[in-house]
């Protein structure tokens, strides 16, 4: 199999390390969807990253996906079996996917030209990713996130999550104000599993 996209997308990333923790055996391609579109336009005509060859030759594209596709191909999911952790789980999950959502989509905003910028959006849009950096912050106080010696999905969303915003916005996301959750993302980022996946910094 082929993962395909950079590793500056908190989707790719999250992909190829939930992919590494279930033992699926893939290989990796950067490239971008923005400084190499007509080569990414050559895998997968939709240009989207992450994207997914299969060995039988099936494109899957969306995280999410790939990702569900992994746990098929391993058999397991790297989710928690009791009922009320599981549902945790897929709760944080979700809340820090809309936090690299919203990161995302004031990155895009920013590449507008001035102009064509809309400042209740961006308002909006801010104002939804503080809530989930402040709700993956309540549940690191909890405990409800961690960084080990198992990772659970909601888990590694998290520590991405934050680690794309330090990259990308790091203006909207000041450190001391989730330091429980910053705490969590450093202690994910210093396992192998997420030095074998760094941010791509090209």
């Amino acid at each position: 199999m082929l993962l395909v996209g950079m590793l500056d997308s908190p989707y790719v990333r999250r992909a190829a390390i939930t992919g590494t923790l279930l033992g699926v055996a893939f290989e990796h391609r950067s490239v971008s969807v923005f400084r190499h579109m007509d080569e990414f336009r050559k895998i997968n005509p939709l240009i989207k990253a992450p994207s997914l060859i299969c060995d039988d030759g099936a494109m899957i594209c969306e995280s999410l996906l790939i990702i569900q596709h992994f746990e098929d191909v391993a058999g397991r999911s790297l989710r928690p079996l009791e009922p009320g952790a599981r549902n945790r789980d897929l709760s944080l999950t979700g809340i820090a996917i809309v936090a690299a959502d919203k990161a995302v989509g004031i990155e895009y905003e920013r590449k507008r030209p001035e102009a064509q910028r809309y400042a209740p959006w961006q308002e909006r849009i801010a104002t939804q990713l503080h809530t989930a950096l402040d709700l993956l912050d309540q549940a690191a106080v909890r405990g409800e996130i961690g960084s080990g010696p198992e990772l659970w999905p909601g888990d590694i969303a998290a520590a991405i999550a934050w680690g794309f915003c330090q990259f990308v916005i790091p203006d909207y996301v000041e450190k001391g104000r989730w330091p429980a959750l910053a705490a969590q993302a450093e202690a994910c980022e210093a396992l192998d599993v997420f030095k074998r996946w760094p941010i791509d910094l090209e």
